[in-house]
């Protein structure tokens, strides 16, 4: 079969074409974007009349996979850690519900490169009760998408597929299988199934507790987990996931003295642990995220032995692993690469020379230093970057600026301004913006309008060229929706219409737009 050199984001992609995927659904967030991006570029995809579309946000995308379920097809959605969060409502009852052909990717970020957080998705999949896959390597990372979705339809259930950061972006070779046919329209056959009445969600829960056994057992007989015999048992290893990899960078010919239990799919295979715990003194546990497989099984083994890991800070807890932190676990000699040059010094990121973005805080700026107790509430976006620039005081997650800003303008902020991008407005905004009408609250919204989701990579932003309209229809006053051009030309302009509004009490809109720089450059390209 046929050979590419592919990232691990993409040898999912290409498996999920390859696997008979019929649409993927997703919301844009590093490190995952490039996966649906792969679908939409691909030739071969759209020959095959795959569906791939960028959603409104995480929650949207994983319902409509729900749907394709429903209609007996393949389906796959694709997220970053926190995107689980949003989406966390259709997670849990998917489960409940056993869809089959659904495979839920997400990706998750240790040491936080582009996220607030180091937040474990295993942890999710543990609640929801269903099989996870954590492959080590970009051809796992191909296989298992066919091994996910058979997983799915034959124990009737979604299938959380989990990926950190270094193995999305690292690069290997993979090697295709042959490709299959996508399923023909099938709907279930039970009529109550999509229906969760809490009678039949009863008797499905009940369904899903029973399948626990099955999970079980297809998590130790699928030759995806793996015990690794050796020689030396003063101490066992457990591994999961790229973890693997990092441990065998410290035994360049491939040979661990140590017994491994090899974990890429969950439940844990509780066999395979329990023989490396009956033979060996001391446990080790190495996962890349937080301390989720040595928590289960300190409880589950609980029998004396010491086990060590992220919990006791063998591994620090916080942080990636690597090949470094594990060999330091083991007490083998560290190597370290050439210091870093004196003349290169750290330099926090900012916002691109030209952005909209900059404009729109020097107005912003201006007019906030009147005023001794005012506030800015920020958002999740490139725009975030404007803390750098002393413009904005929060951000804590998508869409909380406008909340933000309407409970803080409640009990007495003033003014209470709220900066949210485009993408992240369509995404979650549009509620929070309800809210603050209907309870007329006396906030600020500048809408940032770069016309593009420009921190994900410029994916379009669900509510391009429809945000007055939606301001609209939601409530907000025709003459208290302003937009601007945010260019130096019209400082002036940008800081009276800002110090207008401000006096304003009531629910003020103000749109920034112009597109995004990079952006702008890419339609000049063409």
């Amino acid at each position: 079969m046929q050979k590419l050199l592919l990232l691990g984001d993409e040898a999912i992609a290409q498996g999920f074409i390859d696997a008979g995927g019929s649409a993927i659904n997703s919301y844009p967030g590093t490190p995952s974007t490039q996966i649906t991006e792969y679908v939409m570029k691909s030739k071969e995809a759209k020959e095959k009349g795959i569906v791939a579309n960028w959603c409104a946000n995480e929650k949207t995308a994983l319902e409509a996979s729900i749907g394709v379920s429903y209609a007996g097809k393949r389906a796959m959605t694709c997220m970053k850690h926190v995107g689980l969060n949003v989406a966390g409502d259709p997670f849990m009852n998917a489960a409940i519900i056993g869809t089959k052909g659904v495979l839920i990717v997400v990706a998750d970020d240790p040491s936080m490169f582009s996220s607030q957080d180091e937040q474990d998705s295993r942890f999710y999949g543990h609640w929801a009760m269903i099989p996870m896959l954590e492959p080590s390597n970009q051809q796992e990372a191909y296989d298992m998408v066919h091994f996910g979705f058979e997983l799915s339809e034959t124990l009737s259930t979604p299938v959380l597929y989990r990926i950190p950061t270094r193995l999305a972006h690292s690069r290997a070779g993979i090697v295709r299988r042959e490709a299959k046919a996508q399923n023909e329209i099938a709907f279930p056959q039970n009529p109550k199934q999509f229906v969760l009445l809490p009678a039949n969600a009863k008797v499905q829960y009940r369904t899903l507790i029973d399948k626990q056994a099955d999970f079980t057992k297809s998590s130790e007989e699928s030759g995806y987990n793996k015990y690794i015999d050796g020689s030396d048992k003063k101490l066992g290893i457990i591994t999961t996931g790229i973890a693997y990899n990092y441990l065998m960078e410290n035994f360049p010919e491939g040979r661990c003295p140590y017994p491994i239990v090899k974990i890429t799919q969950y439940p844990l295979p509780y066999a395979f642990l329990n023989k490396l715990y009956d033979e060996c003194d001391e446990i080790l546990v190495l996962e890349d995220g937080q301390p989720f497989v040595e928590e289960l099984i300190k409880g589950f083994l609980g029998k004396g032995k010491k086990v060590m890991g992220r919990l006791d800070e063998t591994i620090r807890r916080d942080g990636e692993l690597n090949a470094e932190k594990v060999a330091k676990a083991l007490g083998m000699p560290v190597k370290t690469g050439a210091p870093v040059p004196a003349v290169v010094t750290n330099r926090p990121p900012a916002l691109c020379q030209g952005c909209p973005h900059i404009d729109s805080y020097n107005a912003l700026n201006e007019v906030m230093a009147e005023y001794k107790d005012g506030k800015v509430f920020g958002d999740i976006g490139c725009y975030t970057l404007g803390f750098n620039m002393g413009a904005i005081n929060t951000t804590v997650c998508m869409g909380a600026s406008i909340t933000m800003a309407k409970g803080a303008s409640e009990v007495g902020v003033f003014p209470s301004v709220a900066v949210i991008g485009d993408g992240t407005f369509g995404h979650s905004g549009l509620t929070g913006l309800l809210d603050c009408i209907n309870e007329k609250a006396n906030v600020v919204v500048m809408i940032l309008d770069n016309e593009i989701t420009g921190m994900t990579g410029g994916q379009p932003s669900s509510a391009n060229n429809k945000l007055e309209n939606i301001c609209i229809g939601l409530g907000v006053d025709p003459k208290h929706i302003r937009t601007i051009v945010p260019l130096k030309k019209n400082h002036e302009e940008f800081v009276q219409i800002l110090k207008e509004e401000i006096a304003y009490n009531g629910v003020s809109v103000i749109i920034p737009r112009r597109m995004c720089l990079v952006e702008a450059k890419k339609h000049l390209n063409k």
